[in-house]
């Protein structure tokens, strides 16, 4: 059972991103403690587990998920393998808080879905930017009607930089990259969701990887049922910084949030103006990153379905696969028709 105390959550992985939230679990949240650490990779969780005082460690996942002391589990391991993560923690009776994508097919998807649901266990998935504060005053504004309808919007992610290009799977830049933009513009037009997508994208950054299936900038655009048109962008290298920023223009106004600046600081000299920027997504998103893991422990404690779903990642997926139909066919696609990735690259000659 939970103790008032102290939620004992487990880490399944101990890469960038779960290191981050193992952080998180042993030193920022009140109540909440790492019990263990899993990943498969040797001496991986060994490293992570002594630096933060961790009392447990294991080589197999499946290990953890047996531990009856761990109540919840953090999955931040490679996207492909999330979905059966998800299945077997929520089987083994812990609330799951999985990082994005969820899944990579909507089989899948529905899969880890029911498996949370079957188990009653909570299933939170980590689409930070709901939790950043700019984001969440944009979308409590057009909840509220301040900018009434939404008419166009825009989402953009840019990465600082592309280090091996070698090492990105196909389809990379729908299904982990623009995987938040989508969820964002689902976001900033509640009550909507979308229903056609025309994508179009390329290698750009790294020609000479295209051919090897890399695709690294991509423009979608996304058709709403309320009638809203949105278009989201990703971009591997923007050699300034970490670029996140949205735009919503409604019937009555318009709202933009994202600020790479690392702080407002401008400074003027003889070459003209100059700012600092955000060089990765763990500063820029670092309060946001503590938030969402607080909502997953809240909800855990206030036994209370967490803010963002698995059916929220079930929807952003949809629109991911849906843009990776469109490059390979050239059309517009509609959502829900694409259920996976097509096995090999075979985008439109058009493109």
């Amino acid at each position: 059972m939970t103790s008032p105390q102290s939620l004992a959550v487990g880490l399944i992985g101990a890469g960038r991103m779960g290191s981050f939230h193992a952080e998180t679990l042993a030193r920022r949240l009140p109540g909440v403690r790492l019990a263990a650490i899993a990943d498969p990779a040797p001496g991986a969780a060994k490293e992570l587990a002594t630096r933060l005082d961790c009392p447990k460690m294991y080589t197999e996942i499946g290990d953890l998920l047996a531990d009856p002391e761990v109540e919840a589990v953090v999955i931040g391991t490679p996207a492909r393998i999330h979905a059966g993560l998800v299945e077997a923690a929520a089987r083994a009776g812990k609330a799951v808080f999985c990082e994005k994508p969820m899944a990579v097919t909507l089989d899948e998807a529905d899969r880890a879905i029911t498996a949370a649901r079957d188990a009653g266990v909570a299933l939170q998935v980590g689409f930070n930017r709901r939790f950043d504060p700019g984001f969440h005053a944009a979308h409590e504004k057009i909840t509220a009607g301040d900018i009434g309808t939404p008419q166009l919007l825009r989402s953009l992610t840019r990465d600082p930089k592309l280090h091996d290009p070698s090492r990105i799977p196909p389809w990379t830049i729908f299904l982990e990259t623009l995987i938040h933009d989508f969820d964002v513009l689902r976001h900033l037009n509640p009550g909507s969701e979308p229903v056609e997508v025309f994508a179009m994208a390329d290698a750009l950054v790294r020609p000479d990887f295209k051919d090897q299936g890399l695709l690294d900038t991509a423009v979608v655009t996304i058709r709403f049922d309320n009638g809203a048109i949105a278009t989201a962008e990703a971009n591997f290298q923007a050699v300034y910084g970490y670029d996140v920023r949205g735009e919503v223009k409604g019937s009555n106004g318009m709202l933009t949030v994202g600020d790479l600046r690392r702080t407002h600081l401008t400074a003027y000299g003889p070459a003209g103006t100059s700012a600092e920027c955000v060089p990765y997504d763990q500063e820029l998103f670092h309060a946001a990153y503590i938030a969402e893991l607080a909502e997953f422990t809240d909800s855990i404690r206030d036994k209370r379905t967490p803010s963002v779903t698995g059916e929220d990642a079930r929807a952003a997926l949809g629109i991911a696969l849906a843009a990776i139909g469109s490059i390979a066919t050239g059309g517009a696609i509609r959502v829900g028709d694409v259920r996976e990735s097509p096995a090999t690259m075979e985008p439109a000659s058009s493109r």
